[in-house]
């Protein structure tokens, strides 16, 4: 199978924005019952964050400007590898400047001029982020500035793998005699693209981390979109026409020119083009030309169409001036479509929905996410070139029922589109671990319950897969598939690599039944401070049983889990068992009281969506049971993997006579492993995969579970 080796893009997962810096596990005579709390960081962290107005606030009435622990002003915070011969002087813009200002006059591309970090891929992104307010104002939010409430610390949401995050940070920026040093503006007191690229910077634990991607990664953080990529050699005879397209439906696109034999290294052609280097797409000319902007803040384009070239005297005055106008001549340049094709090498765009460019109408589209991982000797098979391992990839099954309604020559075809993305590279870039080579695979297949075995493999062609495997955060296809049942089978190039993945399924009609997970609008999205519906219905649901003090205990949670599944209507259930609440209750338990909040609440609702979704998989005949010898498969996809001996446990522990799991014990068995697991990482402190306790403490540790 063909491999394209593309330019590598490490890439990482950093905690984001709390108070005040964890002891994990905490230390100190109350070390068992604090490590228990401890398991839950993920809930607190999340928790926390929706309090970025609160913690301001704080700061404000305390006349104290807020210093961010996660993210000290030091050199942990720039590098991990070779430290710069520079001293840099890690300084506020009111320590430096006499006005200071968060955003002036809007925020838009001028005010992102690269500095001395390589994140050129990033400030390509940010320029194309710019030209869509709503978008722009969603990963910046306004409730922020140098001026009225100012205590230091400021915030920016971003999408990540499936959700939206809120990264916090001070506003403390690497100097070097009283200049910035990164990024900047051509202001010089506004300052919200340089906190912008702090805050990404967070996410990915160090400045030096952000050295060197591709834009579609940024794009897709700003945005939650789709992403596209072309190869311009070999690129499609309509491109011009998609190209228009995509940017009239708020796509964002950028593009590059790849390194051949240049040590991997910036160099320049003829025409002052940088190989190498990140360029954003900005707009489009009915006369076929095409406006892009260099984050080095400056043109160096000397060919056809630069400025002041002769071109621009073959064109009316009129069409003339109104192109020159849109231009800002500092950063911005124009040359012609063909010299495009001709000089890049490479366009990546990112589509806020999968809306097909082939056509005009917009579509609505129903959109499945699943998150998954591959582990070695046990799910990690690697592509069809591993005939023997293949088959032990995690497998997804759709079901396509429902054709397009503009299916062309006649033939019933459902639209799809497939993306697959790995998880968390970034973090090991220290390491010297780079972004595995990933793929998928789609089969046609009929009636088959059960994880599909080796012999299916070796005897089936496939349906549909990927043009070729590549080493990108992100592969996406499009595909016209006939109506019926496919597994989705996603892989690494080569065998036995271990790694997360999130797989997303988008459909033009109805068509997933065990993917289904929610609905995406094909317009752009609402970008909206406001609750969603679901949030209302659980707040107000929540509200009604919990009371004045927000905290329901396992009772409680009972009658809510009643309505919540009711409400819902995918598994035929009486609810859960009291038992079952008291470890939901301790699962997601993060001060101790024995109660959950709405907040807490929240995240374990979302668990057990994961969860219920998986039973729904393996109850084939809907009796609201599933095998036992099911329950293997069924833990693994919720990401647990154990050994023969405790998939042995799991058995006798929850199945009936018959050798049923029912959904109660089902969810009461991923209640707790979930809480098992958290808390050992808890105590494994070295991360060694071992834990000492004694009697009292391992008592005290099994009983709250």
């Amino acid at each position: 199978m063909e491999v394209v080796e593309v330019k590598k893009v490490l890439e990482t997962e950093a905690l984001v924005g709390t108070e005040e810096k964890l002891d994990y596990p905490p230390s100190g005579s109350n070390s068992i019952y604090s490590a228990i709390l401890s398991r839950n960081d993920a809930v607190k962290d999340a928790k926390r964050l929706k309090t970025f107005l609160e913690l301001r606030d704080k700061y404000v009435q305390k006349k104290v400007l807020f210093e961010d622990p996660l993210f000290p002003a030091d050199d942990s915070s720039l590098y991990y590898s070779n430290k710069s011969s520079m001293k840099f002087e890690w300084k506020r813009p009111t320590e430096f400047c006499g006005n200071p200002h968060f955003i002036i006059d809007g925020a838009n591309r001028t005010d992102i001029c690269q500095g001395e970090l390589g994140d050129c891929w990033l400030l390509a992104a940010i320029a194309c982020l710019t030209l869509n307010e709503k978008l722009l104002y969603r990963v910046i939010p306004r409730d922020q500035s140098f001026t009225e409430n100012y205590a230091g610390i400021f915030h920016f949401q971003f999408w990540r793998y499936g959700e939206w995050i809120d990264v916090v940070v001070d506003d403390r920026i690497p100097t070097l005699n009283d200049k910035l040093v990164f990024t900047k503006s051509f202001r010089k007191n506004e300052y919200w693209s340089a906190l912008l690229e702090k805050a990404y910077a967070k996410l990915h634990g160090s400045y030096e981390a952000l050295k060197g991607g591709n834009t579609l990664e940024a794009m897709e953080d700003f945005t939650g979109g789709v992403t596209e990529y072309f190869d311009l050699l070999e690129a499609p005879k309509d491109l011009y026409s998609i190209m228009k397209k995509a940017l009239e439906r708020g796509s964002l696109m950028g593009c590059s020119i790849d390194v051949f034999g240049q040590g991997r290294m910036e160099s320049r052609t003829d025409q002052g083009l940088v190989r190498g280097h990140a360029y954003s797409v900005i707009g489009l000319a009915e006369i076929r030309l095409i406006r892009l902007r260099n984050p080095w803040g400056w043109v160096l384009w000397k060919g056809p169409w630069c400025l002041n070239s002769k071109e621009w005297s073959t064109i009316s005055t009129a069409d003339r001036d109104n192109l020159q106008k849109q231009t800002i001549p500092e950063s911005e340049f124009w040359m012609s479509f063909d010299d495009f094709k001709k000089c890049y090498t490479k366009l990546e765009m990112c589509n806020l929905t999968p809306d097909t460019l082939q056509g005009d109408e917009r579509n609505s589209w129903t959109v499945a996410v699943n998150e998954g991982r591959w582990v070695r000797g046990s799910s990690a098979g690697g592509c069809r070139n591993c005939p023997d391992t293949f088959w032990t990839n995690p497998q997804y099954r759709m079901l396509l029922y429902e054709e397009d309604d503009d299916s062309e020559d006649g033939k019933a075809a459902c639209t799809v589109v497939v993306a697959l993305m790995q998880k968390g590279r970034r973090k090991e870039r220290s390491k010297g671990a780079s972004l595995y080579t990933i793929g998928f695979s789609i089969y046609e297949m009929r009636g088959c319950q059960q994880h599909l075995g080796k012999d299916f493999f070796l005897y089936t062609m496939s349906k549909a897969k990927c043009q070729s495997y590549v080493n990108l955060r992100e592969i996406t296809e499009r595909f016209r598939l006939p109506p019926g049942e496919y597994v989705i089978i996603p892989t690494t190039f080569e065998a036995h690599l271990e790694g997360e993945f999130i797989l997303r399924v988008f459909s033009e009609k109805k068509s997933m039944s065990e993917f289904l997970s929610y609905h995406l609008s094909s317009h752009q999205p609402k970008i909206t401070e406001e609750e969603t519906e679901e949030d209302k219905s659980f707040r107000a649901i929540y509200r009604h049983i919990a009371g004045e003090d927000m905290q329901i205990c396992a009772n409680e949670l009972k009658e809510v889990m009643k309505r919540v599944l009711d409400k819902h209507n995918l598994v035929k259930t009486e609810g859960f068992s009291l038992e079952t609440c008291r470890s939901m209750i301790a699962l997601m338990d993060t001060d101790g009281t024995g109660k959950l909040n709405l907040q807490e609440f929240k995240h374990l609702w979302s668990k057990i969506k994961q969860w219920q979704l998986i039973f729904i998989r393996y109850d084939q005949d809907k009796s609201c049971t599933i095998s036992s010898f099911e329950m293997r498969n069924a833990v693994n996809d919720a990401g647990f993997h154990l050994n023969k001996q405790l998939y042995d446990i799991l058995a006798m522990r929850y199945a009936d006579e018959h050798l049923n799991i029912d959904f109660d014990s089902f969810i009461c068995c991923f209640v707790r492993l979930e809480g098992m697991f958290r808390a050992f990482n808890a105590f494994d402190k070295d991360g060694d995969g071992v834990i000492k306790l004694n009697v009292l403490e391992w008592l005290q540790l099994t009983m709250y579970s």
